[in-house]
């Protein structure tokens, strides 16, 4: 396979020519290393290598020395240097902190988890000069020209890695090679507990039941741990940017039972599937539920990728009525119901008009499904398909619905 464009290169690229450092945070193999090959740097470091961490795990004044050197040598520009997988060795955000601040050089720092990042909170890392992107598997617009089938995104996923591999069976055993390594050298080095046992069962649980709400109490009985430590163990996924956390709608003039707890998404559905432990046969009914995460997430990456604020949120009500998903941006809602149908019908679209008649803010509504063609449902409701989802998101965040 090619090289495919990423759609976060410009803004990479733009904070460079700005004279900014970058930090581009991202899970393994979402082409985070593939993408800064291609940029031209002075110096470039993976700490991926245990030689090179050793080193400045023991010597971290050394990187500033190196990039002295490469100061005097570069007189007219400020030089770029990259450090991948900088969370391997925290102690080194001290020395850059510092040549930052001196503009000595611009950075590019990629890590795969922000917890020992966060951790070091006596480090500023300069906000003002400092740009944080984030790199996601692929939208379906960065892979459009692939056609893959819906049901390959909602159990294979959309990690890199896979693209190019053409037999389904060796899909699978690359994408379990990598959940195992990955959850071993990421997640539960970071659980920081002697136990693993109840961690691994979290884990297992944890992504079966993503999509839903929390229910901290039930996860607590059923692993045996108190609920504090379950609050902690999806601290530990989230800082590890393997799920992703949205946020419920709660504000409302007439409704007074809205949910207030959070979702969680796994960020991959290849991933999700084999944490679970779970085979490539689904249930229509577990299609359905895998197909609105699948929307959420390309929804999610979409509103990531503008440079305008967006967030994404779910809106539910415990009376009953509710809406998948509601992309909410500069006081605008649009509410977008997630369907694994090619046929929807208006029980399909209720919760979507009483969404539009209680909140003057949402002036259209959409179901995406699996339509042919973009069809109209209703008056400002539409069902489009599930390949159009993106241009959703992009034409929504300039205003034209």
């Amino acid at each position: 396979m090619n090289y495919l464009p990423r759609r976060l290169e410009p803004s990479l690229h733009h904070a460079l020519k700005r004279g900014k450092s970058v930090l581009l945070l991202g899970p393994r193999q979402t082409g985070k290393t593939t993408m800064i090959n291609r940029i031209e740097a002075d110096l470039s470091i993976s700490l991926l290598e245990p030689g090179a961490r050793r080193r400045y795990e023991a010597e971290p004044d050394l990187l500033s020395g190196e990039v002295e050197a490469l100061t005097s040598k570069n007189k007219q520009a400020s030089s770029l240097v990259v450090l991948d997988e900088i969370q391997r060795v925290p102690v080194l955000l001290d020395a850059i902190q510092h040549l930052i601040d001196g503009k000595k050089a611009r950075f590019i720092l990629t890590g795969s988890s922000a917890r020992k990042l966060r951790r070091r909170s006596n480090v500023n890392l300069l906000p003002g000069r400092l740009v944080s992107l984030r790199l996601d598997p692929f939208v379906l617009s960065e892979a459009q020209d692939l056609q893959r089938p819906i049901e390959d995104h909602l159990l294979e996923g959309d990690l890199p890695l896979l693209f190019d591999v053409e037999s389904p069976q060796d899909r699978e055993t690359d994408l379990r090679s990598y959940v195992n390594a990955y959850l071993e050298e990421e997640v539960r080095a970071e659980a920081l507990v002697r136990n693993l046992g109840p961690f691994s069962r979290f884990l297992e649980l944890a992504a079966s039941e993503s999509g839903n709400q929390i229910n901290a109490r039930k996860l607590s009985m059923d692993i045996g741990v108190a609920q504090n430590t379950i609050a902690s163990y999806y601290q530990i996924l989230e800082d590890c940017l393997i799920i992703e956390r949205i946020h419920p709608l709660t504000q409302s003039h007439s409704r007074k039972k809205l949910a207030k707890t959070d979702k969680f998404l796994f960020f991959d559905l290849g991933v999700r599937r084999l944490a679970a432990g779970e085979s490539r046969r689904q249930t229509p009914e577990r299609m359905g539920a895998l197909f609105e995460q699948f929307v959420g997430l390309q929804l999610l990456r979409c509103a990531r990728l503008s440079p305008e604020a967006c967030q994404l949120r779910y809106w539910r009500d415990g009376n009953g009525p509710e809406v998948d998903w509601v992309l909410e941006q500069d006081g605008r809602y649009t509410p977008i119901e997630a369907k694994w149908t090619d046929t929807p019908r208006t029980k399909d679209i209720r919760h979507l008009r009483l969404f539009l008649s209680e909140y003057p803010q949402a002036e259209q509504a959409y179901v995406i499904c699996r339509v042919p063609r973009k069809t109209k449902l209703d008056k400002n409701i539409f069902a489009i398909p599930w390949q159009d989802c993106n241009n959703l998101v992009h034409d929504m965040l300039r205003g034209k619905e």
